[in-house]
């Protein structure tokens, strides 16, 4: 009798996306991970009638966001570089999903504080990995469209989890569960999916070593992030401003109104932010990070009068302006950070840029925070206003006075 040898069966492998289906995945990833970071804005005023919290602690929940996502980006900002883009993204992502589960059973404010720390640590190690992986898969026939994806995905993302969630808070039973489950399906979706993409980045060792808390700045992008920097934290300040106090800033102005008027605050700004990133995607980035800079002051401006006017209509026209002024800040400044840096040194160079950004964003909420509970919100507006315009005229002296170079 002959035996038959049985020939070694070949690993099954998964089916994998192309190159051209990779590129918007990982921009709907960037969408989704923003829009989860906006969803609790117009879920705050229900959590404070519920569990009774002050305007500093709403700060400092929302800080804890940005700080965990801070302390993300500064130790895994760049461990995709050495393990690859699919499985940091697959478990930030999963990661992600389990935040939206501690949120959706939150009881009080100690859970709401630690879903936020969750999310901002996936948050940080997933975008920074999704944003690399956008430019690891931009088409060359198409040079410029993910650099342009990296600065209008995110508010776009933030501008339409607002949304969403202000139209959940107005219409779902139960908003501060349904928003949540309904990210932790897209998530979970989302981790699934990045599986089946092709892997971009070379794995090589010193993972380990790349954890030690640093920012990475490409050398040739380094001027850049020197020029731009007071324009972005003048619009990321802004941002925070509207993303943490604004729905309390509208009460002020307005106690009568619509529970979705806080939420369409933030709504607006980060609408508007996006429709100005996509509309100064083809002109010169400095161009756009001067006439960005320009419009945060009128928007601060604006922002600082509806109180005084005790008219909701400054608001969101200061919101609108202040959003412009955002996505052209934001946008740009992208343009010119990251085109001169090497492949090897992108999501370093995203991480940093990042690291700014939510630093000012975090660090002047909690001081609004602070000096509303000691002084009042108007007096917190009156500060925060007047230093974003500062900000911002610092940046134009700047940048009017450097020579051109891009």
């Amino acid at each position: 009798m002959t035996s038959v040898t049985a020939l070694p069966s070949r690993p099954r492998r998964l089916p994998v996306l192309s190159r051209h289906g990779a590129f918007p995945l990982h921009a709907s990833v960037l969408v989704a991970l923003l829009a989860a970071s906006s969803a609790p804005t117009p879920l705050y005023a229900l959590y404070q009638a519920a569990w009774h919290f002050s305007a500093m602690t709403l700060t400092v929940v929302f800080s804890t966001y940005a700080l965990s996502l801070l302390l993300a980006l500064l130790t895994a900002g760049t461990l995709s570089d050495h393990l690859g883009r699919r499985p940091v993204l697959a478990g930030a992502l999963l990661a992600e999903a389990v935040a939206m589960a501690v949120f959706a059973a939150a009881q009080g404010v100690p859970a709401l504080i630690a879903a936020r720390i969750l999310q901002g640590l996936a948050t940080g190690v997933a975008t920074s990995a999704a944003g690399a992986a956008l430019l690891d898969f931009e088409d060359p026939r198409r040079p410029g469209r993910a650099t342009a994806a990296n600065g209008i995905t995110p508010v776009a993302g933030m501008a339409l989890g607002v949304l969403a969630a202000t139209a959940l808070v107005q219409y779902a039973p139960a908003p501060t569960r349904t928003v949540y489950l309904l990210l932790l399906l897209l998530f979970t979706a989302q981790a699934a999916a990045t599986l089946l993409t092709p892997e971009t980045a070379h794995p090589h060792p010193g993972a380990r070593r790349s954890l030690r808390p640093t920012v990475t700045v490409a050398p040739a992008s380094r001027p850049a992030l020197a020029l731009a920097t007071p324009g972005i934290v003048a619009a990321w300040a802004l941002g925070g401003f509207y993303s943490s106090l604004g729905p309390s800033l509208a009460r002020l102005i307005a106690p009568h109104a619509a529970r979705a008027t806080g939420g369409l605050v933030f709504f607006t700004m980060t609408a508007a932010a996006g429709l100005a990133g996509h509309a100064a995607r083809a002109l010169p980035a400095r161009t756009v990070s001067l006439a960005g800079a320009a419009l945060l002051i009128p928007g601060a401006l604006l922002t600082l009068s509806g109180p005084q006017l005790h008219s909701l209509l400054p608001l969101f026209a200061g919101a609108a302006v202040a959003g412009a002024g955002f996505g052209a800040v934001t946008q740009a400044a992208l343009r010119l950070l990251l085109p001169p840096a090497a492949p090897a040194e992108r999501a370093g160079t995203l991480a940093a840029y990042y690291v700014l950004s939510y630093l000012a964003m975090s660090i002047p909420a909690v001081l609004a925070g602070l000096l509303t509970n000691l002084y009042g919100l108007q007096t917190a507006v009156s500060l925060y206003a007047v230093t974003v315009v500062l900000l911002a005229l610092t940046g134009l002296t700047r940048a009017v006075r450097r020579p051109r170079t891009t």
